[in-house]
């Protein structure tokens, strides 16, 4: 993690009309890496998000023996196959911050020939692991100290791997692709039936790397099935813009009268375009997909985001869009206070399970900007305020490592002109390394401490 420091906003942005690039996608950044890590050669990955959550995957994988090289923009991953770790017992493996990197790598190593002993940061060793522990160790791995759901953790990746049929309730892309990881190197064919759709760019790109996997749609969800033990192939990637870092920017867009943004480039996986889909067409935002296509680089949609000042209604989420949102629902809280009217978010609790309980912290800043809420570990009732008094407010946001809650909270005060101490604004590198270097360009005034 980078030095700590604190941010002061005490000024309302002013408008803008502006063209941006967002920084590449941290989910298929990661994913990249780590897939190319099991390929057999050489694969050229552009455009990678570099910040601290994907150094983590980076690090960790080098810790593993697997040479990667940055070599004039692109970085190289040189994968030796699947299972191919090579294991030294004094070797700890750090994940960082990184649920992403934690979970699917845990998914590689338990078909993986050895022990291993991987841990986080303070944050990332409080959040619950045995979501994949359980089914894991149903395929044959084994988890040292027993029964403990959190890191640090030993790994003891199993040689004889048992296919496995497993059902996906909860609706978390993490679990998903978890499992989807070990079946590769899971001799037969290993099924999941996925009840809540959830993103899936591991399946994407495990279609372009030739792994054996079928999906099929059902009435209610899919069946992914895999065929285990088959080479996989290296591949050269372009990573698109994160749809998600794009939320914040659009969010202050909307708020900010007279103003207008431009995202070029951005990803428009459906499985992410919750956020979009919901202000458009509950909300009556002015969001424009332009010049939407399938990349010959990725295999994902791909298309450029119009976002223009625009007056809001109130929204009552649709439990089905949630696993499509989930990330930014701390700015679509932020963005639901500052619209008149009553809002209600139901069936979040995932939101509880990331790197702080986002219910719960951003009840507590909506708080103190006068905005009244109501919340449960599963629900959020938000009573938008479009006239807030700024006259003498000060927010005080203490983050608890969490990227989404501080650039959340940025937004708010941006959008109102409320007094806004920030502390460990440090933790946005995980996610949107220049976050703040883009908000002044916009014309917005931040303070670092």
């Amino acid at each position: 993690m980078n030095k700590r420091f604190s941010v002061l906003i005490s000024k309302k942005i002013k408008k803008f009309n502006k063209i941006i690039r967002i920084p590449g996608d941290k989910s298929c950044s990661i994913r990249a890496l780590l897939f190319a890590s099991q390929c057999i050669g050489i694969s050229n990955i552009k455009n990678l998000l570099e910040s601290e959550d994907v150094f983590s995957a980076i690090n960790a994988l080098r810790s593993l023996q697997v040479k990667i090289k940055l070599n004039k923009g692109v970085w190289k991953v040189y994968g030796n196959g699947l299972g191919s770790f090579i294991n030294n017992k004094k070797v700890k493996i750090y994940v960082g911050n990184s649920g992403t990197t934690a979970r699917l790598l845990i998914g590689l190593l338990s078909t993986s020939p050895g022990k291993f002993y991987l841990y986080g940061d303070k944050s990332m060793n409080k959040r619950d692991m045995s979501r994949v522990f359980i089914p894991l160790e149903k395929i044959g791995a084994f988890f040292r100290p027993k029964r403990k759901k959190t890191l640090p953790i030993t790994v003891e990746g199993t040689t004889m791997p048992l296919a496995q049929s497993h059902v996906e309730n909860i609706g978390s892309a993490q679990v998903k692709s978890c499992l989807l990881a070990a079946f590769l190197n899971t001799p037969g064919i290993s099924n999941l039936e996925e009840k809540k759709v959830s993103r899936n760019h591991t399946e994407i790109i495990l279609k372009k790397i030739s792994a054996k996997i079928k999906i099929k749609k059902l009435n209610k969800g899919n069946l992914i099935s895999i065929t285990g033990q088959k080479n996989l192939n290296s591949f050269n990637y372009s990573v698109s813009s994160d749809p998600s870092s794009a939320a914040f920017l659009a969010a202050l867009t909307l708020l900010t009268p007279k103003a207008k943004l431009v995202i070029n480039n951005c990803l428009c996986n459906k499985s992410r375009m919750g956020f979009y889909k919901i202000l458009k067409e509950k909300a009556g935002a002015n969001i424009k997909i332009k010049n939407l296509h399938r990349s010959a680089q990725n295999g994902e949609m791909v298309g450029t985001i119009v976002v223009k000042n625009s007056k809001l209604s109130p929204i009552n989420c649709p439990k089905e869009l949630i696993p499509s949102l989930i990330d930014e629902l701390p700015i679509l809280f932020v963005i639901m206070g500052l619209t008149k009217g009553v809002s209600k978010f139901y069936k979040i609790g995932e939101a509880t399970k990331k790197e702080s309980n986002r219910i719960e912290e951003m009840k507590k800043i909506l708080t103190q900007a006068s905005i009244k809420c109501k919340s449960t570990k599963d629900s959020m009732v938000i009573y938008g305020n479009d006239n807030i008094n700024t006259k003498n407010k000060l927010i005080s946001v203490k983050t608890k490592g969490d990227h989404r809650i501080c650039m959340s909270s940025a937004m708010l005060s941006l959008a109102t002109g409320i007094r806004t101490r920030i502390k460990n604004f440090e933790t946005v590198n995980t996610s949107f390394p220049g976050f703040i270097k883009l908000i002044k360009s916009l014309g917005g005034k931040i303070e670092t401490k």
